[in-house]
């Protein structure tokens, strides 16, 4: 079969011919459709991701969209290696097969799968809002970030604050219902206090962060310490992604002193029976909510010129005829 390969980490994956997958029991083989790259599959692909497997060759992908042997049209996750989602065909376990409502396009779909698992999971499972709560999202310019923002109000988050580092992409956001946008670039004790006082008007109660380094450490400098919530004004902290940075300096007293929890969302952090449940119902509300994310198409047979290509600002999503 067609696939993309992986034959050298750091390198982008080459279209060419990789062995047919066999289904194991308790596996069907999923003709693909569809299959997106994330921040994630980038990672991996690098050889950099914690959960890249260090095997190769290997065909990149963690998710798409296709057809079951019997007709029925799937978002499938979590492929068996050495099969990935960006190939004709790869197999996936049979409780990781998702049915998709008629309303949603493959593409669409392969492109909001990730984006929406890295904020629908958070914010429903290991951080749920209630009433009245508001939502921060650190890094809110990117695809995920932007998707978060309309999951958080979709959920019934009284507020969505925004922060993020390029200042024009930022002021777009509340056309996806930010109420108050927050640039990262204003002087560290301006965006302390900025946060703060957010953080205690607002009632925030989750912080979903896509960026951590230092920008993770001014945004628990403002929520943290004495100055913070304490006692039962808990916030909880949900680390998803290290684009600006992948370790943080993080002061004990500051912990102890507030009412921060620090949770982890990402591979490991909960079953991948709870994320495909998880995933199920994001895909229904993506039908029903019609949330915003733009994507960049191209052909499989294309893969190593638009993996070099492609500029990041859409999610790029490859099809198989």
């Amino acid at each position: 079969m067609k696939a993309a390969i992986v034959r050298e980490f750091g390198r982008p994956p080459e279209y060419g011919d990789f062995e047919e997958p066999t289904p194991r029991p308790g596996e069907t083989v999923v003709s693909v459709s569809a299959a997106a790259v994330s921040t994630l599959v980038r990672s991996r692909v690098a050889g950099v991701h914690y959960s890249a497997d260090r095997a190769l060759p290997q065909v990149p992908g963690i998710d798409g969209v296709g057809r079951t042997p019997d007709g029925r049209r799937v978002y499938f996750l979590f492929p068996r290696r050495p099969f990935g989602s960006i190939a004709e065909r790869t197999t996936v376990a049979n409780d990781r097969l998702i049915p998709l409502p008629d309303e949603l396009d493959d593409v669409t779909a392969a492109a909001a799968g990730n984006p929406g698992m890295s904020c629908w999971i958070p914010l429903t499972l290991l951080a749920p809002i209630p009433s009245g709560e508001s939502v921060l999202i650190n890094g809110a310019t990117g695809i995920a970030g932007r998707m978060a923002i309309q999951v958080a109000k979709h959920l019934g988050a009284r507020k969505v604050i925004a922060t993020g580092r390029d200042e024009s992409k930022l002021r777009t956001l509340v056309a996806l219902g930010a109420d108050v946008v927050l640039p990262l670039s204003q002087p560290p004790e301006t965006l302390r206090d900025a946060v703060r006082k957010e953080v205690h008007d607002a009632e925030v109660g989750v912080v979903l962060d896509y960026l951590w380094g230092p920008y993770a450490e001014a945004i628990l400098g403002a929520i943290g310490g004495p100055d913070g919530p304490r006692g039962a004004s808990r916030i909880r902290y949900v680390q998803v992604g290290s684009l600006a940075g992948p370790t943080i300096t993080l002061d004990a007293a500051k912990l102890r002193s507030s009412g921060v929890e620090i949770l982890g969302s990402g591979i490991g952090s909960t079953s991948e029976k709870a994320i495909a449940a998880g995933l199920s119902r994001f895909l229904s509300a993506l039908a029903s909510a019609r949330f915003r994310i733009e994507t960049e198409v191209r052909p499989l047979s294309d893969v190593e010129r638009a993996w070099s290509d492609s500029s990041g600002e859409r999610r790029l999503v490859f099809t198989v005829p």
